[in-house]
């Protein structure tokens, strides 16, 4: 049998599980475009961004399989765990959400999921 201490520090640790997985189900049903801002060269490091435009570049690296897109002049990483699910061509016109961060020197925006990007006009 459980002492009042420990029935008080059970009831809690519940609520507080019941309350995670709760705020987790309720954030994961928000559409990222209320969240995200669009991006500028001034967007804070770690922030979620939108993105849209025409793919002017885009190639896959050398080692690792990742892609490397630019659009609207900005760098956009697509990491090889998700490069396989993305098909993407020069011209294609794309909408994208991702975080931003700066990867030797220069600002990038890195995709998460292969549903954070949506081809809306092929070339």
């Amino acid at each position: 049998m459980l002492v009042r201490q420990e029935r008080i520090a059970f009831l809690l640790l519940c609520f507080v599980s019941v309350s995670i997985i709760a705020t987790t189900f309720i954030l994961s049903g928000i559409d990222k475009s209320i969240l995200a801002s669009d991006y500028t060269p001034r967007s804070d490091e770690g922030s979620l961004v939108h993105l849209e435009g025409e793919i002017k570049e885009v190639h896959t690296t050398k080692t690792g399989g990742h892609i490397l897109a630019t659009i609207n002049g900005t760098a956009v990483f697509i990491p090889a765990t998700l490069a396989g699910e993305v098909v993407l061509h020069e011209g294609d016109y794309v909408s994208l959400y991702g975080l931003v961060q700066t990867y030797q020197g220069e600002r990038e925006v890195v995709l998460n999921s292969h549903s954070d990007i949506t081809i809306l006009n092929k070339r």
